[in-house]
């Protein structure tokens, strides 16, 4: 059960909501955000709401039989929007593109990435600085210097950012330059670094666990959501199974079903889903008509010189082509739901 409280509520009202939460053997926790002040309450008996809601404080109750109450659409049956600002928008009715390459490599990869988005109508631009790879000697990112040159740039062209944070200790230092800070498949279940990205005022992405289910991601949005932070981003990047033939296994069951459980946006990423080059833009298609909110993909004007991911970037001819069906992928879709 979720009770939403009055923004203006006494701590008088609060603790006579507490004492008849206590009287009918339920525990209640409050979690502040940058949207409301709630209440989550765990009990194992059945509920008259009608107990509570005449209590003063209270605004709205409702009552959410799964374990993950916050990120739930039982509590929220209208879908989120994430504004980013300057009439940049992920999810509620929207399709968001991200793209950009695996790591950033210095200036000039910028300039030309930022060029090539702002001539596709793209705003959003990928990348990491902070990168975690396999091989303890592969280039692991520019770091927050690169971060600093990136952001100096892509203000000037009106870009967002999306970055990896991959440790607590690196969010301060990368808070004034980012956008959206994304965890990453290695992340999902860092519930340490899940309860700090809980209390910045930012959006955060989060990627599908390398082989985590749907319900373990709903359970880490649930952390940074119970900290304090409603602008969160769910992400598709494929899972590890047994097939072979392709880097992961693209999991598109997981929109629609993620899309049915919860409020949050639902973005796919088909670079690392598949993880081959041919095969992300028939990925990146089924992603849009699966009812995706977006799609996050991996660029670079030279994919077999990229610093990481070459296997799975493509070039600013494969992106301008996709980027163009990706929209008319959209409007198509957009027709189906007009026509249900």
């Amino acid at each position: 059960m979720i009770i939403q409280l009055d923004p203006a509520i006494s701590e008088e009202a609060k603790a006579k909501i507490t004492y008849t939460l206590g009287r009918l053997k339920f525990k209640g926790t409050e979690v502040k955000t940058q949207m409301g002040d709630y209440l989550v309450c765990i009990g194992k008996t059945n509920i008259d709401i009608r107990q509570l809601g005449f209590l003063p404080g209270i605004i709205d109750i409702h009552k959410v039989s799964d374990d993950y109450k916050l990120v739930s659409r039982k509590w929220k049956v209208s879908s989120t929007k994430i504004d980013l600002g300057d009439g940049v928008v992920i999810g509620d009715g929207s399709f968001s593109i991200m793209a950009g390459p695996c790591s950033i490599e210095g200036e000039e990869n910028v300039r030309e990435t930022i060029k090539h988005l702002k001539e596709n109508g793209v705003n959003i631009m990928r990348g990491g600085v902070f990168k975690p790879r396999s091989s303890p000697y592969s280039f692991r990112g520019m770091g927050i210097d690169g971060l600093k040159m990136w952001y100096n740039i892509a203000r000037e062209e009106g870009i967002k950012i999306v970055t990896e944070v991959m440790q607590v200790s690196q969010i301060e230092e990368m808070y004034p330059y980012v956008d959206v800070f994304q965890v990453g498949a290695r992340n999902t279940q860092n519930f340490n670094l899940l309860d700090e990205l809980g209390k910045v005022d930012k959006a955060v992405m989060i990627k599908r666990g390398i082989s985590g289910t749907i319900e373990e991601l709903l359970y880490s949005a649930e952390y940074v959501f119970s900290g304090g932070n409603e602008k969160l981003i769910l992400c598709e990047r494929g899972i590890r199974t047994y097939e072979k033939a392709s880097r992961n296994t693209l999991d598109l069951n997981a929109v629609p079903i993620l899309k049915d459980k919860t409020h949050l946006p639902v973005v796919v990423d088909p670079s690392h889903g598949i993880g081959i080059r041919d095969y992300v833009d028939s990925m990146s298609l089924a992603a849009v008509m699966a009812g995706a909110d977006g799609v996050i993909f991996e660029i670079h004007p030279l994919p077999e010189k990229a610093a990481s991911d070459g296997q799975q970037t493509l070039d600013f001819q494969q992106s301008a082509a996709l980027i163009r069906k990706m929209k008319k992928t959209y409007t198509l879709r957009e027709e189906f739901e007009m026509a249900v």
